[in-house]
């Protein structure tokens, strides 16, 4: 086996060309660039952590996968309803 490139074990081909996916700037090398990994900062971690939480990024579902359980919703026990009165 051979001995990976460069210290950190990855090579300067795959570094090149990394980017922040929010401002499309170069990722800065080193530890600094490590930091915030995929982000070039902080500012451009907050925003993404932002667009998660306003819901501008969502995770598509396939309309069939949960389909037989939230039209019928969950099975109801006839002990939540309180007591029975006769």
């Amino acid at each position: 086996m051979s001995k990976p490139p460069g210290k950190s074990g990855v090579s300067p081909a795959m570094t090149a060309s990394r980017t922040c996916p929010i401002c499309q700037r170069r990722l800065p090398e080193g530890a600094e660039g490590a930091r915030f990994a995929p982000f070039c900062s902080k500012r451009c971690a907050d925003v993404d952590l932002g667009r998660w939480l306003t819901g501008s990024y969502a995770i598509p579902v396939a309309s069939g996968e949960d389909e037989g359980e939230s039209a019928s919703g969950p099975a109801q026990d006839d002990s939540e309803s309180g007591p029975s009165r006769h």
